[in-house]
């Protein structure tokens, strides 16, 4: 049983049913990747560039770390 406050059966559930919105695959993040964070390093809209990236990386643990990556590179030659 759960506590107040637990947000484990929420995420669970939350994985299993996947995002809201639409979202691309695997390959159409490693394809597009780079432009979404170029756009989130001009602050620009990110997710207007490439819709389904937001929610991909959500729940995708290894496009997750390439785009926590390539963002750090890119910050990092500014």
């Amino acid at each position: 049983m759960s506590e107040p406050g637990d947000t484990r059966p929420r995420d669970l559930l939350k994985t299993i049913l996947g995002p809201a919105g639409p979202e691309i695959t695997c390959e159409q993040c490693f394809e597009q990747l780079d432009v979404y964070v170029e756009h989130e390093l001009d602050g620009r809209n990110a997710e207007a560039a490439v819709p389904g990236m937001g929610a991909h990386l959500e729940g995708c643990p290894a496009c997750k770390e390439d785009h926590e990556s390539l963002l750090a590179l890119l910050r990092s030659g500014r």
